[in-house]
């Protein structure tokens, strides 16, 4: 059973753990090996820390975090929904982005906004969510990725 709760710092090195390995094997087929090294490599930072105190949730299995999501409620945007490889096609990534989305609605927000690597677009737009046009994403780390802009209005 798939539980989610705020995340705490003392799940960083999990959540840091699971977003590298998920963008290894979920994102290998659509950016370069130099692409993926860069966007992995690395390791957490203070600001990585504060934000996850600040803004992360975790979806958690028999107490172990397995997955990560994010929501902005000032700006409404969607970010870091990662899964561990091992439980892809659990749900654990629909779970997280319907708790994201009722946690937006309490803050009255009338849309999310995402910026999707190409590998997810299609999950996303199973979800509710518009967007075709590739663009650029300029991670904090350096590297340019094409990303899938994307958004969803809500019912608030």
């Amino acid at each position: 059973m798939i539980s989610i709760r705020k995340a705490k710092a003392s799940d960083v090195e999990a959540i840091y753990s699971i977003r590298s390995r998920s963008i290894l094997v979920k994102c290998a087929d659509f950016y370069s090996a130099q692409q993926l090294q860069t966007w992995t490599q690395g390791s957490v930072t203070n600001e990585f820390i504060a934000d996850v105190v600040d803004n992360f949730f975790v979806s958690v299995i028999d107490n172990k975090v397995i997955g990560s999501g994010k929501l902005n409620t000032a700006t409404g945007m969607l970010d870091a929904i990662f899964v561990a490889p091992e439980c892809f096609g659990q749900g654990a990534a629909k779970k997280m982005l319907a708790f994201l989305e009722s946690l937006a609605i309490e803050h009255q927000l009338s849309c999310l906004k995402l910026e999707s690597t190409l590998n997810a677009a299609s999950f996303y737009r199973s979800c509710g969510y518009s967007g075709e046009q590739v663009s650029t994403y300029h991670s904090p780390r350096g590297i340019s990725l094409d990303c899938v802009p994307m958004y969803k209005n809500l019912s608030v």
